[in-house]
C-alpha cells in the first residue's frame, strides 16, 4: 500500500499544485462568483470539469505526442486561447449593472470549451501525461488514475475558486471597481499564460 501511495504522491502533489493556484478557469470562477453568485455558476463548472475531462482522455489516447512532434497546432490553440478566454472574461464587464445581469451568466457550453483552450491546462497535461506516467506501466494508471485525480481536484478547487467569489460579493459587494479588477486580473494571466507557453 505504502509503495502504490509513494509511487502516486508526486502525480497528486502536482496535479494539487496546478489545479488549485490561479489560472484562466479559475480567475474565471472567481469573477462568474462574484458576479452571479455560486448556484448560478454551478452549470459553467460543470462545463469547465468536463471540458477538463475530455482533455484528460484525449491526452491519455495519445493526443500529448500528436502536439509534441507538431507544436506548430499548440501555437494555433494559443492563440484561438486568447481570444476565448478574453471575450469571456469581458462578457462580464457591466455584470454590476441588474439589467445586463443575466447576459454575463456564463454556462455549461461556455464552461466546455475554457479547458481545451486553456495553455496552462495543456501544460499541465502535456507534463502530467509525459513526465509523472513515465513508471506506470498499466491500463489503469494511464487511462484512469490520471484523469480521475485531476477529475476529482478540479472538483473540489472549482467549487472553492467560486465560493470565494461568491463571498467576496456578499462581504464587499459587487462594484464596477471590483468587476473590473476582477476581469483584468483574469486577462492578464491568460496573456501571461500565453506569453510563458510560447
Amino acid at each position: 500500500m505504502y509503495e502504490i501511495f509513494s509511487q502516486y504522491f508526486p502525480l497528486w502533489i502536482f496535479i494539487l499544485i496546478m489545479v488549485g493556484t490561479p489560472g484562466p478557469a479559475n480567475l474565471l470562477l472567481l469573477s462568474s462568483g462574484a458576479q452571479n453568485g455560486f448556484i448560478k455558476t454551478i452549470p459553467f463548472i460543470s462545463g469547465l470539469v468536463s471540458g477538463k475531462l475530455f482533455l484528460n482522455i484525449l491526452f491519455s489516447l495519445g493526443l500529448g505526442i500528436i502536439i509534441r512532434d507538431y507544436s506548430i497546432l499548440l501555437k494555433i490553440f494559443t492563440y484561438i486561447s486568447v481570444i476565448y478566454m478574453i471575450w469571456l472574461s469581458l462578457r462580464g464587464w457591466n455584470a454590476h449593472k441588474k439589467e445586463i445581469y443575466n447576459e454575463s451568466i456564463l454556462g455549461y457550453k461556455e464552461g466546455l470549451f475554457v479547458h481545451p483552450l486553456s495553455p496552462k491546462t495543456w501544460a499541465m497535461c502535456l507534463i502530467a501525461f509525459s513526465k509523472f506516467t513515465e513508471g506506470f506501466t498499466g491500463i489503469f494508471e494511464i487511462y484512469f488514475l490520471v484523469p480521475t485525480s485531476f477529475f476529482v481536484l478540479q472538483i473540489v478547487f472549482h467549487n472553492l475558486w467560486c465560493l470565494i467569489g461568491d463571498s467576496i460579493n456578499k462581504t464587499i459587494g459587487l462594484n464596477s471597481y471590483l468587476n473590473r479588477v476582477l476581469i483584468f486580473i483574469t486577462v492578464g494571466t491568460v496573456v501571461w499564460a500565453i506569453l510563458f507557453v510560447n
